[in-house]
């Protein structure tokens, strides 16, 4: 009887929260389907009356948003494949090979994450403008391929969990370093590495402060930037508004879903074994 009461408190407030949690995105959603004089006249209600479809083909219309979304698909795709393959290799050899100052080298990745990204933002300016990726979309997607202090952390742990046994028998067969690695720690390291991907596309995909920075050409803005320009420029128009933050939501929503069980085992089984 008790083990019964629990759950069903637990289930309640998984619930409750649940429900705190997405009314934001409902009322984003029910917004962007009303008309500008019943968002004044009734800004909380949920149900449109009548939906309004057009906000959404009237947003994409008023900005370039095909342009926006191809160059941060091709920005995410190049920083996803970036992060995962360089901080994928340290990971391992921090984990697996024993090599001399291997602690050191590890204390000193761990250190850079207390910088703050300002610190770098103009020696990483100054040496994008004299090599000539000033205004180019490599001038983000080139530094993700020299890794990521977390995301190092986060897959060292999870091939740490991976047995020993396991190794030692593939060296038994003649399997290198990088046949182990790409053999043995990469197959069974994919939850992590999709966890890393998703982390790694959600934050190129709402960064704002890198395309400010490094691109001029309005042709190359990602999607996050356009919509910045948009929201200042149609600044009296919130049903717009909030078709375009809808539309800019959707594809990290959308992959979250598709990726959430992956998602959730590569969370769960990291960091067991330090």
């Amino acid at each position: 009887m008790q083990t019964n009461r629990t759950r069903w408190w637990m289930w309640t407030i998984l619930l409750v929260a649940g429900v705190l949690f997405a009314a934001p995105t409902v009322l984003m959603i029910a917004s962007s389907l009303k008309s500008s004089e019943q968002l004044v006249r009734d800004p909380y209600s949920v149900l449109p009356q009548p939906v309004h479809w057009q906000n959404y083909r009237d947003a994409m219309q008023s900005f370039p948003f095909f342009r926006g979304l191809s160059n941060s698909l091709l920005l995410c795709l190049g920083c996803v494949i970036g992060t995962t393959l360089s901080c994928s290799l340290v990971a391992y050899s921090l984990a697996r090979i024993p090599w001399r100052g291997r602690k050191l080298a590890l204390a000193l990745v761990m250190i850079t994450m207390m910088l703050p990204w300002h610190v770098a933002m103009i020696p990483r300016f100054w040496l994008t403008r004299e090599v000539g990726l000033y205004d180019s979309l490599w001038a983000i997607i080139l530094p993700t391929f020299l890794g990521n202090a977390f995301y190092i952390f986060l897959l060292r742990q999870f091939f740490m969990t991976i047995p020993e046994e396991l190794f030692e028998a593939a060296r038994l067969d003649g399997l290198n370093h990088w046949g182990l690695f790409s053999r043995m720690a990469v197959p069974l390291s994919l939850p992590a590495l999709a966890t890393v991907a998703l982390f790694q596309f959600i934050e190129t995909w709402n960064d704002f402060s890198s395309p400010l920075l490094y691109l001029n050409d309005p042709d190359k803005f990602p999607l996050a930037y356009s919509l910045e320009r948009f929201v200042s420029a149609y600044s009296d128009q919130t049903n717009l508004l909030l078709a375009a933050a809808v539309l800019f939501t959707l594809p990290p929503m959308v992959l979250f879903f598709l990726t959430q069980r992956t998602f959730v085992r590569g969370i769960s089984t990291t960091g067991l074994k330090s």
